[in-house]
């Protein structure tokens, strides 16, 4: 495994100076998973490349997905082949990419009366899909009888069940992927910067050459010269088409997608199910560690997309979905311990609702240059890449004579990955757990550590061994966030406990235990004031209350 690179706000005067001194062959704005995986494909082809985001990396629609790099069985319903054979043979490069942090996932489809699926539709369903996505060995689909499905899953509901599909996919963390892309960016010399806003475009000869931006964190702002830019900026990308005048011909269809998180004892699911809902739509259940969360919505979106909020309606709705789909589970609203909420940046078709959109990418490309892809899926997020980023060589190609290599993102580990199959990941959990049990370390915290850092686990460890704190849970916080100032650009605890670790939705509760020491640590190392760290504080508690507090009140 390469050496992990510094990648610090504490840097963040020098990386400003750098960026506004040279000229780069690449802008990407928008520091999601698209932009992420973007920099990467541009910058491990040879071309010098710079990446901006206007809020923390990952903060918009790549942290809130329903965190599953899947191939879109339902895209079949919609005879959109080519979408299931793309994402579906990448679900297989994905998690080879990053094991530790794509993890194997069986899904369980029940095949109850009245169903969406029905038994010899889903069999062929299921087998088409294993083709389209070249599925071999154990991940083949299989069709169970009603009692090997009751078995896998004794929730399901025995009365309606009519037997299931059993099928591969993976699980992740969206915004620990979209780091990781970045991080590994930076290997082959992309520069990255958070908290850095495109307010304008820069023009020589009416073409694009570079962007103005607002620092989010210093205020000043500065000018970064590119021959071209790619905006990746999701559910922006037409506030950025309108800065660049160009919004014309398709636009943007924005829906929202909200997620429910519930202890694992009030949802104890033995496994991931994709299950029919009345209204027709599907929906997942997911167990992670100590929780299990179920998603998704579909509706309409046009407010605040920067305060995108699960509401009353919205948690009713899945409550629903899941108690009608498991009969002796009897979800409420207090048995909600946190939420997510999301946004689809979609391609509008007229007469289409939210759910019959396609999911398909689309590349736009102004009179002036600028470069706008939107729509796509977290799954196909590296053909994406590969694609705009071709266009651009293409560009270049016949603009300067200079040719860049082809895309090998497929090779490419990204960072934390130095394991060669699955089974290396488990054995290292293993390890880690015997390194760290002593001090009351449970086998969820080993497991915890490698599927969120992999291989970069040694250096927190490291930063826990150098710590003095009686307390081991604190000591061991206290290290991950030392990690995340360092080599992932966090610039406050917001960062760190909803992007960096995820807490905010799968471990809520570490975050009221642990605040206090984290905050210590950012304040130590970034100096920051009193008022500041109220603030901080102030803006985690609300969040802490938005994601968790679903009573009646706030109907």
């Amino acid at each position: 495994m390469k050496e992990n690179i510094r990648f610090s706000n504490l840097d963040r005067e020098h990386t400003i100076q750098e960026l506004a001194q040279e000229t780069f062959d690449l802008v990407v704005i928008g520091g999601g998973i698209t932009g992420g995986g973007i920099a990467l494909d541009a910058a491990s082809r040879g071309m010098k490349v710079a990446l901006v985001e206007k809020g923390d990396f990952a903060s918009g629609t790549s942290s809130k997905s329903t965190k599953l790099i899947h191939g879109g069985l339902r895209y079949l319903k919609q005879f959109d082949f080519w979408l299931v054979k793309e994402v579906g043979s990448e679900r297989a490069i994905v998690h080879k990419l990053a094991p530790h942090l794509v993890l194997p996932e069986k899904m369980l489809l029940p095949l109850i009366e009245g169903g969406s699926y029905g038994k010899w539709l889903t069999s062929i369903g299921l087998k088409v899909y294993d083709i389209l996505a070249q599925v071999t060995g154990d991940d083949k689909r299989q069709m169970l009888e009603k009692k090997e499905a009751m078995k896998l899953e004794p929730l399901l509901p025995k009365k309606i069940l009519n037997g299931a599909g059993y099928y591969a996919e993976y699980r992740t963390d969206d915004a620990r992927l979209t780091i990781e892309n970045i991080k590994t960016s930076l290997q082959y010399g992309a520069k990255a910067l958070n908290y850095a806003k495109v307010v304008d475009f820069l023009y020589e000869n009416e073409t694009i050459s570079g962007v103005k931006v607002k620092d989010g964190i210093g205020g000043d702002e500065f000018e970064i010269k590119s021959k071209y830019v790619i905006s990746a900026a999701g559910p922006w990308v037409d506030e950025l088409r309108t800065t660049n005048n160009s919004k014309k011909g398709k636009r943007l269809h924005l829906t929202k997608g909200v997620h429910l998180v519930f202890p694992k004892e009030k949802l104890p699911v033995k496994q991931s199910v994709y299950f029919d809902i009345p209204d027709g739509r599907m929906m997942f259940a997911i167990p992670r560690g100590k929780i299990t969360y179920v998603g998704t919505t579909d509706t309409n979106f046009n407010l605040d997309k920067d305060d995108v909020r699960t509401d009353v309606a919205d948690a009713i709705y899945l409550i629903s979905a899941v108690n009608n789909m498991f009969p002796d589970i009897n979800l409420e609203m207090e048995d909600i311990i946190s939420s997510w909420a999301g946004l689809r940046p979609l391609i509008h078709e007229e007469g289409k609702s939210a759910s019959e959109l396609s999911r398909k990418d689309e590349i736009f490309t102004s009179d002036t240059g600028l470069v706008s892809i939107a729509g796509g899926k977290l799954t196909g997020y590296r053909k994406m890449a590969e694609r705009v980023v071709n266009r651009i060589t293409k560009k270049i190609e016949e603009d300067e004579g200079v040719t860049f290599e082809s895309c090998t993102t497929d090779k490419i580990p990204l960072c934390g990955n130095d394991f060669k199959k699955f089974k290396h990941v488990k054995k290292y959990i293993e390890e880690v757990y015997d390194r760290i049990k002593e001090d009351g370390f449970s086998e969820y915290d080993a497991w915890y550590l490698v599927t969120t850092y992999g291989k970069q686990t040694e250096i927190i460890l490291e930063n826990y061994a150098s710590l003095r704190n009686k307390d081991a849970y604190v000591k061991m916080i206290r290290a991950e966030a030392q990690f995340s100032i360092a080599f992932e650009m966090a610039a406050n605890p917001l960062d760190f406990f909803i992007r960096r670790t995820g807490r905010l939705y799968f471990d809520i509760d570490s975050i009221r235990n642990y605040l206090d020491p984290v905050m210590d640590e950012f304040k130590r190392v970034y100096s920051y004031d009193s008022s500041q760290m109220l603030a901080f504080k102030e803006k985690i508690q609300a969040e802490l209350e938005s994601h968790s507090n679903f009573s009646l009140e706030r109907i």
